[in-house]
């Protein structure tokens, strides 16, 4: 079995070492990148990393500028490392495409931790879903809808995967958050209802599909 390959983006010698000791014992492949310039050309050179995790205050190019860069063209999982804690910040990650929000300083043994579950998520999933006009590609990170590709992020792609799993269950939003954002992320509940808002958006008309149960959470009705 292949190993997952992992790249790490920060400026910080030591904590790239790090991080590459902890995750090369759980057996990933590492490569590492001191700043962003290095990243991007990392990635897109040899464009085969399963997960990056990217640190935010870098020289020559910001964490910000290399997740914009790659997802311009990847959805691939991104985990941002900060040494700042404010919200906002959190929230131009999201709204960015990052996939976890991580303030330093961390327990390397949670990032792994965030990192298997991310991965598993993606691995678990079917290849190919079809349900009512909706068809969830996992090996393409793809969405097509009644033969319309949808441009989904990473998270908007997992969160739609969820509720097709669990059709028909009533799904609370600490539930959604713990499944989808992981076990151990401290965010607010309205993280959700700012996804399924936009995801909503972009299925169209099959975004009726996801119902609100008002107090609690939602629900996905395929039927």
């Amino acid at each position: 079995m292949n190993k997952k390959k992992v790249l790490v983006v920060d400026d910080e010698a030591r904590m790239r070492k790090l991080l590459n000791d902890f995750l090369t014992k759980d057996d990933f492949e590492v490569k590492e990148a001191a700043d962003g310039e290095q990243a991007v050309d990392m990635f897109f050179d040899e464009n085969d990393f399963d997960l990056v995790v990217l640190d935010v205050m870098m020289p020559k190019m910001d964490g910000w500028q290399v997740c914009r860069q790659i997802r311009q063209f990847s959805t691939v999982p991104i985990i941002m490392l900060t040494a700042k804690a404010e919200e906002k910040d959190e929230l131009l990650g999201f709204k960015l495409g990052v996939d976890e929000y991580i303030s330093k300083p961390f327990s390397p043994k949670i990032l792994v931790a965030r990192i298997e579950a991310i991965l598993k998520r993606t691995n678990n999933f079917e290849e190919v879903v079809e349900i009512n006009g909706i068809v969830l590609d996992k090996t393409a990170h793809k969405v097509i809808i009644d033969g319309r590709d949808v441009d989904l992020s990473f998270k908007e792609f997992e969160l739609l995967s969820y509720f097709v799993e669990n059709k028909g269950v009533a799904l609370s939003r600490e539930k959604i958050l713990n499944s989808v954002w992981n076990y151990d992320y401290f965010g607010d509940a309205r993280t959700i209802d700012t996804h399924v808002k936009k995801l909503r958006s972009k299925m169209g008309s099959k975004g009726e599909y996801i119902k609100t149960i008002w107090g609690m959470g939602y629900r996905f009705d395929a039927d």
